[in-house]
């Protein structure tokens, strides 16, 4: 497997800051559109950084700085994306064995594969098919979209991923897009701009147009906020739809936050993503809870 080539040189000078928003469309977009549909349609094969270059008709130096642009991550990290969230989908509606998905997604060993899965999304892929992953599975993908319901949440009683509870308060203004119906919201923020595994932090709301999220307990650190809200059947072009902010928040010992977050609806240069918010009580005992039906507040 060649991915460490797309990586490497993914990281020579040009590459913006991670966690930062894609850039408006430029003319060279479709040259981006073009490597993203090979990367979807080719992520079982060993793909070179000069293979995707080559393809648009540019320099690998060019290609990289071009398409980090577009995307906000490197060629590398974005088919490492692919790669995982197929790995995962496939783990969850599959019955294949660990073996068979980890030929199926560019792998060539099953003891790499793991360890890489293992690290980045914190349990191994045999655990990743407990049932519960996939009732409470988060995901965004053109082929592929989840939500967990707030019941689901609920009855799981779970909380995230972090093993301390923190004391920070983050409030965020949560605005659909223009047209689209009710949705049901849920916020979570994150250690990497394209999470692989649970949140530090998450809060939700269901049959909301706009709405003021309040998180607590967050913990001290530098995070990347994701809302994903699903809309009702029938109300807009897309079902789904996502918020980023440019930048990461910093949360600082008890400090308090406020954001401002547009919805907006995917587009084809946004990573895939899938987490799950399953996991056991946490070193602090802490576990979700459900104030009232519609709304929801989780930590740590």
């Amino acid at each position: 497997m060649q991915l460490r080539t797309v990586a490497t040189a993914a990281n020579e000078k040009g590459a913006i800051e991670p966690g930062r928003l894609p850039e408006p469309a430029s003319p060279l977009q479709p040259a981006v559109l073009q490597a993203i549909s090979s990367m979807h349609a080719r992520y079982f094969d060993p793909i070179t950084l000069g293979d995707l270059a080559s393809e648009v008709f540019v320099s690998p130096f060019h290609f990289s700085r071009i398409f980090t642009k577009a995307t906000g991550v490197t060629p590398g990290r974005y088919l490492t994306a692919i790669r995982l969230f197929e790995a995962k989908r496939l783990l969850l509606t599959t019955s294949l064995t660990v073996s068979d998905i980890v030929c199926s997604v560019g792998y060539s060993s099953v003891g790499t594969f793991t360890s890489r899965f293992t690290r980045a999304v914190g349990m191994t892929p045999t655990q990743y098919r407990d049932p519960e992953v996939g009732e409470l599975l988060v995901a965004l993908a053109p082929h592929f979209q989840r939500l967990p319901s707030l019941e689901a949440l609920h009855n799981a009683g779970m909380g995230c991923a972090s093993l301390h509870a923190g004391t920070g308060t983050i409030s965020v203004r949560i605005e659909t897009p223009r047209g689209a119906g009710p949705a049901s919201v849920l916020i979570g923020l994150f250690a990497e701009s394209i999470p692989q595994c649970g949140p530090v932090a998450f809060g939700g709301r269901a049959n909301v147009l706009s709405a003021d999220i309040e998180i607590q307990n967050v913990p001290e650190g530098r995070w990347t906020v994701i809302a994903v809200a699903e809309h009702a059947a029938g109300t807009a072009a897309s079902s789904f739809s996502v918020g980023t902010l440019p930048g990461r928040v910093d949360i600082t010992r008890y400090g308090r936050v406020h954001l401002r977050m547009p919805m907006r609806t995917p587009q084809p240069t946004d990573a895939p993503m899938a987490i799950t918010l399953a996991g056991g009580p946490t070193s602090t005992g802490n576990r979700m809870t459900l104030p009232a039906p519609d709304y929801l507040r989780a930590v740590a």
